[in-house]
């Protein structure tokens, strides 16, 4: 079962200085912090921030061909966590046929934002993400979710790079 998500914003990893981005379902009740590549969070902040640029990064060039070829993005799925690393699906959709393509959770999320399009995450990965960080060391995983789930506006956001 996929959990529809909205990107809540970007934070910085203090410990790592890794950028974050921030996934929270409707309700606010699930939250799912997702560690990405310094170009990737600045390709999520960009379309956050609504910058222009003088010219298509990446993800407008994507955007453009999926327009430009009468195709439309129906939704992007964050649909496995193995080994610590998160893997997407875009789901493209055209003349009545449906693709889903691999992709980095960082460059789905990116597309989605602007496209428009629903982000969704499988349940099983909100699980397994959580028995992960568990493992991982219980003390600071219930610290960071507790910190995670009582992110206020504030706290997320304009991303600085």
């Amino acid at each position: 079962m996929e959990v529809e998500m909205k990107i809540r914003g970007l934070i910085m990893d203090s410990s790592t200085n890794t950028p974050i981005v921030i996934l929270k379902d409707g309700p606010g009740a699930v939250v799912l912090p997702i560690w990405v590549g310094i170009y990737e969070a600045n390709a999520i902040a960009l379309e956050i921030e609504k910058v222009q640029t003088p010219r298509p990064m990446t993800h407008d060039l994507i955007r453009n061909l999926v327009v430009g070829m009468n195709a439309s993005l129906s939704k992007v799925v964050v649909n496995e966590l193995r080994d610590d690393t998160f893997y997407a699906l875009i789901w493209l959709e055209k003349d009545g046929e449906t693709w889903a393509i691999d992709a980095r959770p960082s460059d789905a999320l990116a597309l989605a934002l602007r496209m428009d399009c629903p982000i969704f995450v499988e349940e099983d990965v909100l699980k397994s993400s959580k028995v992960a960080a568990a493992a991982a060391d219980p003390g600071s995983s219930d610290e960071l979710r507790r910190w995670l789930e009582n992110l206020g506006d504030e706290d997320t956001g304009r991303y600085k790079m």
